[in-house]
């Protein structure tokens, strides 16, 4: 919620708003672990935030200007465990998962992701397999 939403819903102004959530916002933050439990599985998607900062984006696939957001959550409880540092949103998932942090943060904890990771190393559990060769054609005269 924004807010302008949040304001009203608590019936008072939209600064005092803001001030709340500036002061209660890093106590409600989980903090960064050391260590996963053993038998953690992980989530990884990237993300894309537009953004107005063009020092740090860049024209992504929707051709507005955004950054490229990697997050982790576990599977289990569906908390966010960890956020890579933003990069340009021109950057595809497998690159921004090296570059953002997020693949050092987590270590060799089992992180499961889509198809847009293919040779980081990570789970990708809806692969289709290669597609077989095709035969060939022979001429005959």
């Amino acid at each position: 919620m924004t807010l302008r939403q949040l304001a009203p819903l608590f019936g008072i102004s939209k600064s005092a708003a803001d001030r709340i959530v500036d002061h209660l916002g890093p106590l409600l933050a989980l903090q960064p672990g050391k260590r996963f439990r053993r038998g953690t599985v992980l989530i990884v998607d990237g993300t894309l935030v537009p953004t107005r900062d063009h020092a740090v984006a860049e024209q992504s696939k929707n051709y507005r200007y955004s950054t490229n957001h990697q997050v982790v959550i576990d599977a289990d409880t569906r908390l966010v465990v960890v956020v890579g540092r933003p990069l340009p949103g021109n950057r595809n998932d497998g690159k921004a998962w090296a570059e953002s942090g997020a693949k050092a943060a987590v270590g060799q904890t089992t992180t499961i992701a889509d198809g847009g990771y293919p040779g980081t190393g990570l789970v990708m559990p809806h692969c289709s397999p290669p597609a077989p060769p095709l035969p060939r054609c022979s001429r005959s005269r």
